[in-house]
């Protein structure tokens, strides 16, 4: 008995990385067969009954009319009966050459994905609403395949931003426990340092995922922006001086109140200036300005640092993205864009190499 004839060529949704033809058949396979047969015996079924009726009809028809005798009668039947089921046939097999097998093809690739393969595609091909459900069905098995890969790639990143933290705290630890440093105040605090890191990285990965999920909640109010940006600098004070930069607010600066959740807000211009401290050599400068445009707010925070490189621009609002000589998690641009974001404004980034970098963000006044 031959086994099944496969085409020379996979069909177009067909994973590149699976073998062609397959080697055994899987079980959706049985699935798109069982369909197929139940389908075909249902529309037979309902042909064959119409066909019967059909021709019993004009059978009595017929009869009541004096037009044929009782054996004429029974002899019109069949070949009524015989031509409606070679015509019914005929219009079966063209309709489901047309509709069954691009329903099979759904069938068959909605069982793959519920198997965890987001790599199955389906031909959009037989009448115009089946073409349209394939349309979608491959969209969505497009945005399914991309999240899958985000958060394998997410999963990934955090192990290995988490790993380092650890691992230096346990060599503290172990090297207090084994006697390498003496167990005093100062080195007990390096321990506490590091666990404050991994504290931080670990609240940004919640703010990232909430921030990303939709589940972020704002609590908006009127918000002084000016406040809110003089606040921050008198924080990150000690910072700059360490650093040997300096943090100018723009003298004009008069802003009219943000509709903000002012703690997350406060959060962005920390994160925006702690990341230009990072990039500015010493006796550079960060600049803090701002002003208001129609019923927004526009908020610039510019560095003069050594810039972005033009193929990396795209690139900073990624999640753990880090440039040359970043000490950083990678967090902090991606946390203030979507925080942005979530208020209902825009962020972007300019950068020239070798004369700084400037981002400029939007939020929404009071109404």
């Amino acid at each position: 008995m031959r086994g099944p004839v496969h085409p020379r060529r996979p069909p177009p949704w067909w994973p590149a990385n699976e073998p062609w033809p397959p080697a055994t058949r899987g079980p959706w396979l049985y699935r798109r067969n069982r369909f197929m047969r139940r389908a075909g015996c249902l529309v037979a079924a309902v042909l064959f009954l119409s066909a019967i009726g059909a021709a019993t009809l004009l059978s009595f028809a017929l009869g009541r009319a004096g037009i044929v005798s009782g054996l004429a009668q029974l002899s019109v039947l069949v070949v009524v009966a015989a031509i409606g089921l070679l015509l019914f046939s005929m219009m079966f097999l063209r309709v489901m050459r047309r509709v069954g097998s691009p329903i099979a093809d759904i069938v068959e690739a909605a069982d793959r994905v519920a198997s965890s393969d987001f790599s199955v595609r389906i031909a959009e091909r037989g009448p115009p609403p089946l073409r349209s459900v394939a349309h979608a069905f491959n969209k969505m098995t497009d945005r399914l395949q991309a999240q899958d890969r985000q958060r394998r790639h997410l999963m990934a990143d955090i192990a290995h931003e988490l790993r380092t933290p650890l691992t230096v705290v346990q060599g503290r630890l172990e090297g207090l426990l084994d006697g390498v440093y003496p167990r005093d105040d100062a080195h007990v605090s390096e321990v506490l340092a590091d666990t404050r890191i991994l504290g931080r990285l670990i609240d940004d990965l919640r703010t990232l995922a909430s921030s990303e999920s939709g589940a972020l909640s704002l609590q908006r109010e009127a918000t002084d922006l000016v406040v809110l940006v003089h606040d921050v600098v008198r924080s990150l004070a000690a910072d700059a001086q360490g650093a040997g930069v300096t943090i100018r607010i723009g003298e004009s600066m008069n802003l009219p109140l943000a509709d903000v959740d002012p703690l997350r807000i406060r959060e962005v211009v920390v994160n925006l200036v702690t990341n230009a401290l990072h990039h500015t050599p010493a006796g550079g400068v960060v600049s803090i300005d701002g002003e208001a445009k129609n019923d927004r707010v526009v908020m610039t925070v510019a560095d003069t640092g050594a810039g972005v490189a033009a193929d990396d621009l795209p690139k900073i609002f990624d999640r753990f993205y880090k440039g040359a000589g970043s000490r950083g998690s990678g967090l902090g641009l991606t946390i203030a864009r979507n925080l942005i974001v979530a208020h209902g404004g825009e962020i972007r980034a300019t950068s020239e190499p070798g004369t700084g970098t400037t981002i400029v963000f939007t939020l929404p006044v009071i109404s």
